[in-house]
């Protein structure tokens, strides 16, 4: 008999790298919708399936009261996956979908082919028990999530056409955490509440070739580099979002000592919290800000030729509260100098903090409390992109939780080598989906 292992082990065999669907085409991710269908006869037989666009099923598990169709719980995976160095150092090969020391090894084990595998077996567990939901159940599954493709996109604007506004949305995003902050060893069930924008920005500049024994006061690659150079930590000003004072809170309770004293006092002068936050660096500077990183620089064709062109790329994470053209503003400023230019390559704009204390956040809590005894739930903001900002433009309960175990040591792994989840995360992840399904898509 297959295991909850097995099934996601078989997923992981498939190599769905996004990257390569521009080369190779789509059949990697054919091959795991037709997998899907195998591991999951259930869910395929008694839900509707609708492919949208290339690279997205959503599937409808009809709730027998007609007047709640229109308020669907939204549960969101991908079947995509990031590449691979083949010359990393896997303790076992990514795309072998391993099973040892009870665990599934393999890429996609984390992100995002587990959270999807637990999604599937609570709906083929209800099913195979008779359960039928009140209200209706919408699985938005793509296949580009990776590639910040459309998939999701086109999968959010089919619902938002047919007047459909979600009751909850759950896509991936935080997780069960053992130490939230390095200073707060908190078990703890992170919740997406926002996200936060994210924009590519082209610097680029042109200028006279020639000898390199002859340069002028500024050639192209130094003017560039001078331009990046002034992108400093401190490019944006800190602007804390409300939810991280409501994360702050949250572990007050379970601190004690001198950690407990210093999150009092934080969370009674927010502004003083995110200039704290702001000088600690790395993560924490990253909640409290607009971050910019310059991730690629090139210019040049020889080491004795003045080149006549060169650029420079920026990631640009946008805190919540600022837009695409107030960072784009900013960042043209910053550089002040004319014979650059600076561009938006992609952008998309953060995403409004969906709200704590309402029946929805509570439903995630209780699932929690149900299968992660002694876990507390905290908000916070992501910095990272799902595609579940697609539907914040019209649902305003939209959450990023994976309920799944996911250590320092784990998290490290996430686009990295050796990704790996343990079974018995696996199971309680399961147990959550069930659980939520059951008290959301039960309530009148």
């Amino acid at each position: 008999m297959t295991t909850i292992a097995d099934r996601l082990a078989a997923l992981i065999r498939i190599p769905s790298v996004s990257t390569l669907y521009e080369t190779d085409g789509t059949d990697t991710f054919e091959r795991a919708v037709a997998t899907l269908a195998e591991l999951y006869p259930l869910m395929h037989q008694k839900l509707e399936l609708e492919r949208i666009g290339n690279l997205g099923l959503l599937f409808r598990w009809a709730g027998s009261d007609s007047s709640l169709a229109n308020h669907p719980l939204v549960l969101m995976a991908h079947l995509d996956v990031v590449p691979v160095d083949l010359a990393d150092p896997w303790t076992y090969p990514p795309f072998d979908g391993t099973i040892a020391d009870a665990k599934v090894w393999g890429r996609g084990a984390l992100d995002d082919k587990g959270p999807l595998v637990v999604i599937c077996e609570a709906v083929e567990s209800l099913l195979a028990s008779g359960f039928t939901p009140v209200r209706d159940v919408l699985l938005s599954f793509g296949g580009d999530e990776e590639i910040f493709g459309a998939g999701a996109e086109l999968i959010a604007d089919t619902i938002r056409q047919r007047g459909i506004t979600p009751y909850l949305v759950l896509d991936e995003g935080g997780a069960i955490v053992d130490a939230p902050l390095k200073w707060v060893k908190v078990p703890a069930a992170m919740v997406g509440v926002g996200e936060k924008g994210i924009m590519t920005v082209v610097l680029s500049t042109q200028a006279e070739p020639g000898h390199s024994s002859a340069p002028e006061a500024m050639t192209a690659v130094s003017r560039i580099g001078l331009a990046v150079s002034k992108l400093t930590a401190s490019t944006f000003p800190v602007h804390l979002p409300s939810a991280t004072i409501t994360m702050l809170k949250c572990f007050i309770p379970h601190t004690s000592g001198a950690i407990h004293t210093a999150l009092t006092q934080m969370v009674k002068s927010p502004a003083l919290t995110g200039q704290i936050l702001a000088r600690m660096g790395g993560e924490p500077a990253a909640m409290a800000r607009t971050t910019v990183a310059a991730t690629m620089i090139e210019g040049g064709t020889a080491p004795n030729v003045l080149p006549s062109s060169a650029r420079a790329v920026l990631n640009v994470r946008i805190a919540i509260g600022e837009t695409t053209d107030s960072a784009l503003a900013r960042i043209k400023h910053k550089v002040g100098d004319p014979k650059i230019d600076v561009a938006m390559a992609q952008g998309s704009e953060p995403s409004p903090e969906s709200p704590t204390d309402n029946e929805q956040f509570a439903a995630i809590r209780a699932a929690v409390e149900a299968t992660y005894p002694g876990v507390i739930t905290a908000p916070y903001v992501m910095m990272a992109a799902t595609d579940g900002r697609h539907f914040h433009r019209f649902c305003d309960a939209v959450y990023r939780f994976a309920p799944l175990a996911m250590n320092a040591a784990q998290r490290a792994t996430l686009h990295g080598i050796d990704e790996w989840v343990e079974i018995d995360s696996l199971e309680r992840g399961q147990a959550f989906h069930e659980h939520l399904i059951r008290s959301v898509a039960s309530a009148m």
